[in-house]
């Protein structure tokens, strides 16, 4: 039986891996840059995003109407996102439409015009953007929180920029971006569905040949800091962020760690949701995170309660932090190795899913890491593990982000010496 998964890197440096899936009618493809929010210089902050917006306002054959038309003419959909160590651009379509989804991905990476009318416009977008971000407060908390916990450096800068960097982001600055960041070399295309890997070869040969060859920048290290941010703000909720520094991809404790999360705000069965929403009734939501990186992570737990709440909403929340530390029962495990292989799993079903997945695989690891193999990493992960896994992350410096009436939330220096008891 021939291998479904396949792996191609061309003279250029440029890989392309495939995945193969007979069964669906369907073909996912993308284009993975390994360049994020965490690449970017203060004063180009936001220039990652940016480009993201730029890369579907016109090329030197087609303009941004024809973009959209000539995938909409084929029912296809097309996409792109920026995050903090990675942009991308994907397309799904019917398999038989496979080469024009390679074309126009190819086509908006080697030959995007950056008209001036175009990045005006798409200006205006993104500050629209901004100003929308900063009107939710259970998403601009975070923000702060990043900040806070990795001050005055590119992993803690906005992903979207601020309204000032781009007012005054100039097209030579999104040019020089891309010429330096989108090399072949820092680029891995991926595609999965009904198809065959040498096709899809042979096409991105033809439509990405115009990738400037390599030109890398280092990533810059990012450095936790920790500390504290709170603004008291006309809200109805105030919204709480504790964070910690955590583990990376490459950790040996990466899985644990997620097991942590699952077992203390991964649902509604969690500790935290059962301790702190349905016991006591302080908050409408709270879950905690993990959010891995390159060379390091963070864990979290976020909160929205009322101004009469936050008096005890942090203390029950260290409570529980210091308990995970102590014991977990072998039903929690079961539970949350349910939750995460579930989570695996079912996003195998997908063709984005997988085409995404198989690119970041090979940007972090070098390698595709078999289904069997991570099941068994969770599988492996024992009671004993998490509890030593949070005490790891629990007893180090904490991060606080807090917005709106926040008044009653505990100050970061108790919060320390609480931890630390």
């Amino acid at each position: 039986m021939t291998d479904p998964i396949n792996l191609t890197r061309l003279p250029s440096g440029l890989t392309i891996v495939t995945e193969r899936m007979e069964r669906v009618e369907t073909v996912s493809f993308g284009a993975y840059v390994s360049t994020g929010t965490r690449d970017e210089t203060a004063e180009e902050n936001g220039v990652s995003h940016f480009l993201e917006h730029m890369a579907f306002k016109g090329t030197t054959s087609r303009s941004a109407l024809q973009i959209a038309e000539e995938i909409e003419n084929v029912g296809g959909h097309i996409n792109a996102y920026t995050a903090r160590e990675q942009t991308a651009f994907y397309v799904k379509l019917l398999k038989e439409n496979m080469d024009l989804g390679v074309d126009i991905i190819g086509d908006i990476l080697t030959h995007s015009t950056f008209d001036p009318t175009e990045i005006e416009r798409e200006r205006g977008v993104i500050l629209q953007e901004i100003g929308q971000a900063n009107d939710t407060p259970d998403d601009v908390v975070f923000d702060h929180f990043q900040a806070t916990a990795f001050p005055d450096q590119p992993m803690g800068r906005p992903t979207l920029g601020t309204e000032d960097l781009i007012q005054s982001m100039s097209r030579d600055t999104l040019m020089s971006y891309m010429r330096t960041h989108y090399t072949a070399e820092n680029m891995v295309v991926a595609a999965a569905g009904n198809l065959h890997h040498e096709d899809v070869v042979e096409r991105v040969q033809r439509h990405f040949a115009d990738l400037p060859l390599t030109s890398q920048i280092p990533t810059p290290p990012s450095l936790y800091g920790g500390g504290e941010f709170r603004q008291e703000k006309d809200l109805d909720q105030a919204h709480v962020v504790l964070g910690f520094p955590s583990v990376g991809y490459n950790d040996p404790d990466y899985y644990a760690t997620l097991l942590l999360s699952m077992v203390l705000g991964g649902g509604m069965s969690s500790r935290l949701f059962q301790e702190i929403r349905e016991k006591r009734g302080l908050v409408y939501s709270v879950y905690s995170f993990s959010a891995p990186f390159i060379d390091g992570g963070l864990f979290g737990i976020y909160a929205g309660t009322g101004e009469k709440q936050c008096a005890e909403l942090v203390p029950v929340t260290l409570e529980e932090l210091r308990k995970v530390q102590l014991s977990v029962g072998q039903d929690e495990l079961l539970r949350a190795r349910a939750q995460l292989k579930a989570s695996l799993l079912m996003s195998l079903e997908s063709t984005g899913s997988r085409c995404e997945q198989i690119a970041r695989q090979l940007q972090l690891f070098g390698r595709i890491i078999p289904v069997a193999e991570t099941v068994a990493r969770v599988e492996a992960v024992t009671p004993a593990d998490i509890c030593r896994v949070a005490g790891r992350i629990f007893t180090q410096q904490p991060t606080l982000a807090a917005l709106g009436p926040v008044s009653h939330v505990l100050p970061l220096n108790t919060i320390a010496e609480k931890l630390a008891a």
